[in-house]
């Protein structure tokens, strides 16, 4: 499933990870599952980032956007 339009943040970095948000179409998270997604299931989702990053927290009020991490 190709989400219609998805939206990159530029990263943003503390000193032991970059992070980056990533917004996908609000009609999408119907078929997301109630926990953090594997890399395999991201991917599936459409999304197109580099090896290593993490989906790490779910933001309950806005299941649209995905947070990612990246260790430095």
């Amino acid at each position: 499933m190709k989400p219609q339009k998805v939206f990159y943040s530029d990263p943003y970095e503390t000193n032991d990870y970059i992070y980056r948000h990533v917004i996908i179409p609000k009609s999408t998270v119907q078929s997301l599952p109630e926990k953090l997604l594997n890399e395999s299931e991201w991917r599936a989702l459409g999304l197109e980032m580099s090896v290593g990053w993490e989906h790490y927290m779910i933001h309950k009020p806005e299941r649209h956007v995905l947070l990612f991490r990246k260790k430095k």
